[in-house]
């Protein structure tokens, strides 16, 4: 089954639908995520914390994860998650440190 909403790991275009499930610290991350200026680092940081949150890596065209969408799994996997805003945002700034150590690293 073919999902038009469906793509290989979590992106970027669905960050914004993603806003207003959870409190203010995480209104706040969003936003910066989506601003006009934003960094790539910052909206890779976000797409990483994602993947893993989500499971990315192990979804395939056949999963019932697929077959919804990302913006689906997306909203699904962050109404789900157990922790708090900040424990979001905190995990959030893990993903962007190794963001940014992997792109020093290899592209410096």
């Amino acid at each position: 089954m073919y999902n038009s909403d469906t793509e290989l790991i979590f992106p970027l275009r669905v960050i914004p639908e993603l806003q207003n499930l959870r409190g203010p610290e995480w209104v706040t991350l969003v936003q910066n995520s989506i601003r006009e200026n934003v960094e790539l680092n910052e909206q890779f940081a976000f797409v990483l914390m994602m993947v893993r949150l989500g499971g990315c890596g192990t979804c395939n065209a056949d999963s019932f994860r697929a077959m919804r969408g990302c913006t689906q799994c997306a909203v699904r996997t962050i109404r789900r998650y157990r922790g708090n805003d900040h424990e979001l945002t905190e995990l959030h700034q893990q993903c962007r440190q190794e963001v940014n150590a992997y792109i020093e690293q290899n592209y410096s």
